[in-house]
């Protein structure tokens, strides 16, 4: 029998008379909107180059100094509506100086002067933009309207930034479908001066159908869907001048269909630097372009892998410096930065860890250390290290177990962290990072306290390949341990994912417990090699080959299960969304007599539907790699089904498209095997909102009716 290791972990106190209620599915569904997770602290930020800090507390934003712990200031609502009468509530708050506040009121980012209780400015923008981000220093807006983008400043709500009637050329907006870290198509440069942006091509992308049946008739909707193998977008990157209002391009030849991503400015606004990966994303350019003219003035490193490279930072710069940057790379097989200069000239790895580095919060003052979010040793915890940029040596800087999230003031000298695990609910505390001294600042109750809840134990299996894989077993709050439960597996397992994690729940949603207690089952979930945040050879295993690795460790957890004298073997059931619904379909099929039941949504089926951008990395081309796509090939196993399945999918979904379902209905039609199907009309890639509700109920019900 593998080894395990078993932490026990209470997510609530089991004094009795406590926990009478009972947590409903419909409660733990919108358990957001009825207060059943932690609350936290809103609008809790830093004021900018200050050591007080603010957040909102009564309808009143309250100012605190770090150094002493006491309020010194405080804005009311009432106080804002005298200002903006038309305000319900407060706003979220997106700056604090030591003077203004800036938030967003509808088609305007205000700037409310609090100490002088004035507007002491606006800048409106068109009622139909989107993408809107909003700089500081130019006091100007950029936003997009359809596929185009604008600018709006104090003084004129509309510049236009690019003019293109074809509506295969989007600009300002993400590209290469959020991957490598892309979250936004626009960047402003230090001083407000220049705004950079992503412009796309996609003529060489085909429409994919989506069928809109809310209009008299049902209509097409057709998105732009590259799939692997196929054409793909054409990347650029436009400079506009906010002082001229013109608007340039950096001269990168995109035609082979590269990625252009990880767009950093110099401080000094002469430069931009851009990550070029080939198509094949085996090999990444970090190139640096002159704002000026366009042209590229150098190669600063260039690197290759012979699975994947991925790079997901732009470059942060030392404090004081237009040349010296830091740069993350999982050269080394953990994500890890390096100190480069804009020549190209590696000074020195500066972190060296065996585990990963998620973000730099900031620097100190004197900009000799700087600050980093990261795990730490255990891959299922955060937590924040100062590092001395001279010397390599750290210090962590948050001590107690779990999950921090860590603000850094503009000075360096605290930190606001706020943190939880599976037995805190949330605690935000200020740190002196300096002397490590804390102090208290809010600890949210623990807001299933009246209600009847099980347990939850951190599992450690050791992989086929004597890999620890960390998993998460959830029972029910009457458990007996001389009973058999039947059991549920949920599972995801796909890259930049981890679903367990020291955090509150664990990191589960919260109908996992809840249905653990209503119907008397064990909740298992384990994360398979191919997860997050546990290095580059953990990750990359999964390269050309989709589905082996995952699915040979989900069945150490079974096997793990099935060794528990309290687990019934003979009922076990899985059930995973997106790549958890690949996962869900290939263990249901590959595995046949393993489970009873199976309920995948949303799932990839075959990886040949899937996006050029995140299916390219993993599985290169369906033409290079033919037999990893036919082996990953969910309908290929459908005559192997032993037992129930249910496919579950958004009639509209533009990320897993409703094809991957489709298609497998068909192959199933064909060789005459009956599985179950439900559409959730008009709804994407998940059930949102209050429908929410009637999908964990269709598949827990699915669930429990046919795992017998």
């Amino acid at each position: 029998m593998k080894k395990i290791v078993l932490y026990l972990l209470f997510f609530v106190s089991l004094i009795g008379y406590s926990q009478q209620k009972e947590l409903t599915i419909d409660d733990a569904v919108m358990g957001y909107y009825k207060g059943l997770y932690p609350a936290s602290l809103q609008n809790l930020q830093w004021v900018k180059n200050s050591t007080n800090y603010a957040y909102l507390k009564d309808s009143n934003l309250i100012f605190t100094d770090a150094k002493t712990n006491k309020e010194v200031h405080k804005i009311a609502l009432t106080q804002l509506q005298t200002v903006y009468p038309e305000l319900k509530r407060f706003p979220r708050i997106m700056e604090i100086s030591t003077t203004d506040i800036t938030f967003r009121n509808s088609n305007s980012i205000e700037i409310f002067n609090y100490t002088a209780n004035t507007k002491n400015n606006a800048i409106p923008f068109e009622k139909e933009a989107e993408n809107v981000d909003y700089n500081s220093k130019s006091k100007a807006v950029a936003y997009t309207i359809d596929t185009n983008l604008y600018v709006a400043t104090t003084s004129n709500p509309k510049i236009e930034v690019t003019n293109n009637e074809d509506k295969n050329i989007v600009s300002g907006q993400a590209i290469h479908r959020s991957e490598f870290g892309i979250t936004k198509g626009t960047f402003w440069s230090p001083e407000g001066n220049y705004l950079a942006f992503y412009q796309k091509d996609e003529s060489n992308v085909t429409n994919y159908p989506l069928v809109d049946i809310t209009t008299y008739p049902a209509s097409l909707k057709n998105i732009k869907y590259p799939m692997a193998g196929q054409g793909s977008e054409k990347a650029k990157i436009g400079i506009f001048n906010l002082k001229n209002q013109t608007t340039t391009y950096l001269n990168i030849d995109t035609s082979d269909e590269h990625y252009l991503t990880n767009l950093s400015w110099t401080p000094d606004e002469k430069y931009v630097l851009v990550a070029e990966i080939n198509r094949g994303q085996n090999h990444v350019w970090y190139n640096r372009y002159s704002v000026e003219t366009g042209e590229k003035v150098n190669t600063l490193f260039e690197e290759t892998n012979d699975k994947w490279t991925e790079p997901e930072h732009d470059a942060v710069f030392l404090p004081n410096s237009t040349t010296d940057f830091l740069w993350f790379s999982e050269r080394n097989g953990f994500m890890n930065l390096y100190h480069y200069t804009t020549d190209g000239k590696l000074v020195k790895q500066l972190t060296k860890f065996n585990w990963v580095v998620n973000s730099i919060l900031g620097f100190d003052e004197k900009g000799k250390n700087v600050f980093i979010s990261g795990t730490g040793n255990d891959p299922r915890e955060s937590h924040t290290f100062k590092i001395n940029l001279k010397s390599g040596k750290y210090k962590k800087i948050t001590n107690i177990n779990g999950t921090h999230t860590s603000q850094l003031s503009s000075n360096g000298k605290f930190l606001i962290d706020s943190y939880n695990s599976v037995t805190i609910p949330e605690i935000t505390e200020i740190i002196d990072t300096e002397k490590g001294k804390s102090s208290f600042v809010f600890s949210a109750e623990d807001p299933l306290k009246e209600y009847k809840m099980g347990v939850t134990e951190f599992v450690t299996l050791k992989g086929n390949d004597g890999t620890d894989l960390y998993g998460k077993i959830t029972k029910p709050a009457d458990f007996d341990s001389t009973k058999k439960y039947p059991v549920l597996v949920y599972v995801y397992g796909g890259p930049h994912a981890q679903l367990v994690t020291n955090s509150w729940l664990a990191g589960s949603s919260l109908w996992m417990p809840a249905f653990a207690t209503l119907e008397n089952y064990i909740i298992f979930t384990l994360d398979n090699r191919g997860s997050a945040n546990r290095g580059f050879a953990f990750e990359s295993i999964v390269h050309r080959k989709l589905g082996d690795a995952e699915i040979e460790d989900q069945l150490t957890g079974i096997e793990y299960l099935k060794s528990l004298p309290y687990v019934d073997s003979t009922r076990i059931a899985v059930n995973g969304w997106s790549f958890g619904g690949f996962m869900t379909t290939s263990l249901m099929l590959r595995n046949p007599g393993v489970f009873t039941t199976a309920v995948a949504g949303g799932p990839v089926t075959d990886w040949k539907y899937y996006e050029v951008m995140y299916g390219e990395r993993y599985m290169d081309t369906p033409q290079e790699n033919p037999e990893g796509y036919k082996k990953a090939r969910v309908h290929n196993y459908i005559k192997n089904l032993d037992g129930k399945l249910l496919l579950i999918h958004g009639s509209v979904d533009p990320v897993v498209v409703p094809q991957h379902s489709m298609t497998l209905l068909k192959e199933a039609v064909d060789n005459k095997v009956q599985i179950d199907f439900f559409t959730y009309p008009m709804h994407e890639h998940n059930v949102r909102g209050i429908d929410r509700i009637h999908l964990v109920k269709k598949m827990l019900d699915y669930i429990v009716e046919n795992n017998k």
